[in-house]
């Protein structure tokens, strides 16, 4: 059968219980019984669709995305609840009904790898915006929030975390095969590849590379003026706290990959 329980011994065991697979890829319980569903959704051409691998920055590329798109101002961002006007096609909430029905232009958020999303995508309807982050500072934003996330319960500890990383034992399965897919694509007409660095090493380009994806016309004072509402929203998102997480916690992410990545080189 394409899907399955997950069956794979961990620590607690009962973290086990919180995952499924379908055709090999470990998933979310709330995405069993729906990936049919998922396949065949129906796109728009307007739709504009945010991909990542989990915690690989998908809050701060929102906002980037809606102000660039909507030309919102960073301040009212600020007040706004994004995730409302960006929902996730496979969580249980608003739902698949419910995000088929939204006037266009659609924005929707998705962490499924690029074979699981609609198959109309596959064939360039629709625009994807897809980003990638550098995995070991990843897997301590993932390890962060799994400890955090009262449904999941992992108490493991960070090392244990990075095996399950490095084993394809998370939600949404292998970062490898997840970036790897997109990058395959990066040349389609209909798909932009962004990586998360990018955004603080050079975020005028980013944010030349979103305006012109998205077919946003701009002159020279009005990019500038974009990039500097960016920036904002970059400031306002920093999480200084999460930050020094990072600093604990990067060299273990940084030892504990680099120990299990020998098979792929």
């Amino acid at each position: 059968m394409a899907e399955s329980e997950a069956e794979t011994p961990s620590t607690p065991i009962e973290y086990e219980s919180k995952y499924f697979e379908h055709h090999g890829v470990r998933l979310p319980p709330f995405c069993r019984g729906k990936m049919e569903e998922i396949a065949n959704f129906s796109l728009r051409n307007s739709d504009i669709w945010i991909v990542t691998y989990p915690k690989s920055g998908t809050s701060l590329l929102q906002e980037l995305v809606y102000l660039v798109s909507q030309g919102a101002d960073p301040d009212e961002i600020g007040l706004m609840n994004i995730d409302e006007q960006l929902p996730v096609l496979e969580y249980p909430q608003p739902g698949l009904d419910i995000i088929q029905e939204l006037t266009s232009p659609r924005l929707i958020k998705s962490h499924l790898p690029y074979r699981f999303l609609p198959m109309a995508l596959h064939n360039g309807e629709s625009k994807v915006i897809y980003m990638a982050r550098n995995p070991k500072d990843l897997v301590v934003s993932y390890y962060q929030f799994h400890r955090s996330l009262r449904t999941m319960s992992y108490r493991g500890t960070f090392q244990e975390f990075c095996r399950r990383f490095m084993n394809d034992k998370l939600g949404y399965g292998s970062w490898f095969e997840h970036v790897q897919e997109f990058w395959e694509h990066r040349m389609d007409s209909n798909v932009l590849f962004l990586k998360y660095e990018d955004m603080y090493k050079d975020l005028a380009t980013v944010v030349e590379q979103l305006a012109r994806f998205l077919g946003i016309s701009c002159d020279k004072a009005q990019l500038e003026a974009m990039v500097e509402s960016c920036q904002q929203l970059i400031e306002q998102c920093s999480d200084s706290e999460a930050l020094s997480i990072c600093r604990v916690h990067g060299h273990m992410a940084a030892m504990a990959l680099e120990k299990h990545t020998a098979r792929y080189h």
